[in-house]
């Protein structure tokens, strides 16, 4: 029998993309084991700027959003991967991170993790399959509203 990777479920996309605030305009880059299935649930509901770690080309600091399905790997490997991955952000992209629930003291470790990458958590919530975590770079100036 063959071993099939769990793809994220539609109750999982949801979350990521209203905790990201993410519009079908913005550029996506998607990461973790099941980066590729949520590209393509993505692109089924109408994201069209969405890449995965494999297919983002250089780090130029041109995408809006980061979504990390980080279920199959300690916290301490996602501090490597979000290292590589915020080159690829731009000064007022967000970061949506869901870590899995085995790892006790998932949240603080993960919260510490971006306060040194330079993010502010923003929001938090608890999930079916562990935790999902929102953060923007704390240098990001808020947009100016059109008068």
């Amino acid at each position: 029998m063959t071993d099939i990777s769990p793809t994220p479920n539609e109750s999982i996309v949801d979350p990521l993309v209203e905790l990201a605030r993410c519009s079908k305009q913005h550029r996506i880059i998607v990461a973790g084991s099941n980066g590729p299935q949520l590209m393509f649930q993505l692109y089924r509901r109408g994201y069209r700027r969405v890449a995965t770690t494999a297919t983002c080309g250089l780090p130029d600091g041109r995408y809006d959003a980061a979504l990390v399905d980080w279920q199959d790997h300690s916290v301490k490997a996602l501090a490597t991967t979000l290292d590589w991955l915020v080159h690829f952000l731009a000064p007022s992209a967000v970061a949506v991170i869901r870590v899995g629930a085995r790892e006790g003291g998932a949240s603080r470790k993960l919260a510490s993790m971006l306060e040194r990458l330079g993010f502010r958590v923003e929001a938090g919530t608890r999930c079916e399959h562990g935790l999902v975590v929102s953060a923007r770079r704390r240098d990001a100036a808020p947009k100016a509203l059109a008068a």
